[in-house]
């Protein structure tokens, strides 16, 4: 008998509890989005390879819930020398998304990849990335607002166009909406296979797929789990990621 809910692993982070106590964490705007938007049950993953694997991963979640974090990708993995504009790194992360991200792709079990996790899946598929993209000449500062609420930091602060007829088009409804943006790392290459389906007004990549992927592997740039419920751009993203896990979950296999 099939479980009543498909599992979708929500990538954790390492953090440290009151500067002393190391824990994997998870926003709970994840899980609410995962629980209540995309109607499956939420497993926090700890993301370090000396306890978990790439392969129990695949064999106990339905999909991957690929969330945001502080750490960026370490540029070693895209062939750069890590200077002090990367910022801080994840390791443990990388060891297991990155991977984890190409299996995916290969069998065809769904992922939804937000902020960091869009740019792992550029990273995973062979991609490169800007360090802070605020630097570039002509860009916008892309980053969260230093103070304010959360309402305030997450508010919707600029415009994503997607391509006519594409898929986020199509699955959205508009050409044009907007987001939040909360980044401050972005593609700079795009990897092999990598659609880049909506851009910023300043050019900065914010929405993409695999092309020929098997499965769900639409991944934006910003974080449309905040407010997912209601938000009329968020709540598509996560119900459709919602179909395609049950799929998989069914046996559909992509």
């Amino acid at each position: 008998m099939p479980r009543k809910r498909p599992v979708v692993g929500v990538i954790g982070n390492t953090a440290m509890l009151n500067d002393t106590y190391a824990v994997h964490a998870g926003g709970v705007m994840n899980s609410a989005a995962i629980a209540e938007v995309t109607g499956a049950l939420p497993l926090l993953i700890p993301t370090d390879p000396r306890f978990v694997s790439v392969e129990d991963l695949l064999e106990t979640c339905d999909g991957f819930l690929l969330t945001g974090g502080r750490p960026n990708v370490h540029p070693e993995e895209y062939g750069e020398e890590p200077t002090a504009a990367h910022g801080d790194f994840d390791r443990g992360r990388d060891a297991i998304v990155l991977p984890l991200v190409r299996a995916c792709v290969e069998r065809g079990q769904p992922f939804f990849g937000v902020c960091r996790g869009f740019q792992e899946v550029n990273v995973a598929m062979g991609g490169t990335l800007y360090p802070e993209i605020r630097d570039l000449p002509g860009r916008m500062n892309h980053r969260m607002p230093p103070d304010g609420t959360i309402e305030e930091k997450f508010a919707l602060r600029h415009t994503v166009r997607f391509t006519e007829g594409g898929v986020f088009h199509q699955l959205l409804g508009a050409v044009e909406v907007m987001t939040n943006t909360l980044h401050g790392q972005g593609i700079k290459t795009p990897g092999q296979r990598i659609v880049i389906d909506g851009y910023a007004p300043d050019g900065t990549p914010e929405a993409i797929y695999v092309k020929d992927a098997l499965g769900f592997t639409l991944s934006v740039q910003w974080h449309p789990e905040y407010n997912a419920g209601k938000d009329p751009v968020s709540r598509p993203l996560f119900a459709a990621f919602g179909a395609a896990v049950r799929d998989w979950q069914a046996g559909g296999r992509g």
